[in-house]
């Protein structure tokens, strides 16, 4: 498999520039204030679709010749990334599937389909996910983009941390959250090429922590079935994104549940913005280890906001 480079993520910043937010830069002096370090946060929340995912997506589909276009696009994903190829095709006006766990949120299902996508429900397995997603695409011929492990997503992904960089020069540390890797794949690209002296930090849930046992173990990892708050982030480490964290990742910080919830609620209460578990799993973490980021400039990449507003995990 072809593993990306800054080259390949300049160019999906060309091409996504015409269907994508660049999102604000927000700080806040209460976080300051807790954790010792000055933070600048990169809210993806606010993005299309609301959450990072549209980049990779947007790449994908719109690097598609136009015979390969007309097959339609297929996915699985728990969420955001199933409503990013789904708006993403819809702005290019060719078909879109994506195979979803039947756990998924409400919110996020109702807005697959809001963006014209066809939906196919499977058991909360990564295994049920991709068996049911090879299925489908062995019988419509749909091309296959993938929701993390996948040259085109890495490189979409990567114009996030591009952004911040440009925008907040002089940082020590950016830290991203890591399920399947894709966002701190393209993290790791901009901000080696940007920002040599940058240090990488992903943050984990550690009731879905295979990326850091898999580099404790010095081989990936693969967990089926992860059981956390922060649902974006359940899916196991992809082989792309294996060989750039070993090679680009200084360190993957741990966030308990609690630490997760916490963190979330604390940002809807200070920063007065909208964010899902996933996307609190940074915070918790910097919460948590203040010895790594004290007197630090960080920067924090918010990955997402699409919470199903019934469902609050501190109700």
């Amino acid at each position: 498999m072809h593993l990306p480079d800054y080259d390949d993520v300049c160019r999906a910043h060309r091409r996504i520039t015409p269907w994508i937010h660049r999102t604000p830069v927000l700080t806040s002096a209460t976080f300051d204030a807790m954790t010792g370090a000055t933070l600048f946060f990169k809210c993806e929340n606010f993005q299309k679709t609301g959450a990072f995912k549209s980049r990779g997506a947007v790449n994908a589909v719109f690097g598609l010749d136009e015979t390969d276009a007309k097959r339609g696009v297929a996915t699985h994903s728990s969420g955001n990334h199933g409503m990013a190829l789904a708006r993403a095709a819809a702005c290019r006006g060719i078909a879109c599937t994506v195979v979803m766990p039947e756990t998924a949120p409400r919110a996020k299902v109702e807005a697959v389909r809001g963006y014209g996508g066809e939906i196919v429900f499977c058991a909360p397995r990564n295994t049920a996910r991709q068996q049911t997603l090879d299925a489908l695409v062995t019988e419509s011929g749909a091309n296959v983009v993938p929701p993390y492990d996948d040259a085109r997503v890495i490189a979409g992904q990567g114009t996030c941390a591009k952004e911040l960089l440009e925008d907040v020069p002089e940082l020590d540390i950016v830290i991203a959250p890591i399920g399947g890797g894709g966002l701190i794949g393209g993290t790791a690209l901009s901000t080696r090429a940007l920002s040599a002296h940058t240090k990488v930090y992903a943050a984990e849930p550690a009731n879905a922590d295979d990326a850091y046992r898999s580099v404790q173990a010095g081989q990936r990892l693969i967990e089926d079935a992860p059981d956390t708050i922060a649902d974006g982030l359940k899916a196991s480490l992809g082989e792309l994104n294996w060989g750039i964290v070993t090679r680009d990742v200084d360190t993957i910080l741990l966030a308990e549940e609690d630490a997760i919830i916490e963190a979330m609620r604390l940002i809807w209460q200070r920063m007065k913005i909208i964010v899902e578990p996933s996307c609190a799993v940074p915070l918790a973490t910097i919460l948590h280890n203040p010895e790594h980021f004290a007197d630090q400039r960080v920067g924090v990449i918010l990955t997402g906001g699409n919470v199903d507003l019934e469902r609050l995990p501190w109700l």
